[in-house]
């Protein structure tokens, strides 16, 4: 019975290591301590303003695909800035980088495909309000 205590608890640690969960999905604790509430996204590129709503921050990683249900994988989590790759299936794919300057803006560049087009969005975001 021992032995087989041990080998199920090796095979625990080895699935572990083989599929690192925790190392692909950290807390991106720099989009949480954003302000709440109405943001303005400036691009620069055309001058484009939008609004949104930001309540955890990370309505700014997929701009141009807002459908739920993509795959994620952070790249970089630093407490002023963070980047986000992400894919979503049969509909392209992205990378956002948001850096911030305070609670209430950012500077924000993504890029990717969507629709099978190109894509490019740099700006900044200022909180304005609330929603």
């Amino acid at each position: 019975m021992k032995v087989m205590v041990r080998l199920l608890g090796v095979a625990a640690v080895a699935a572990a290591a083989a599929f690192p969960v925790a190392a692909q999905a950290p807390g991106l604790a720099m989009l949480g301590g954003l302000e709440k509430g109405s943001w303005l996204l400036r691009t620069r590129s055309d001058g484009e303003n939008r609004r949104i709503c930001v309540r955890t921050g990370r309505e700014f990683i997929q701009l141009r695909h807002r459908n739920p249900g993509c795959e994620r994988f952070v790249v970089q989590d630093d407490p002023r800035e963070v980047t986000v790759q992400y894919t979503c299936r049969g509909n392209g794919y992205g990378r956002t980088t948001i850096r911030r300057e305070s609670s209430e803006l950012v500077q924000i560049r993504s890029q990717g495909i969507h629709g099978g087009r190109p894509f490019v969005i740099e700006g900044e975001a200022r909180r304005t309000g609330g929603c």
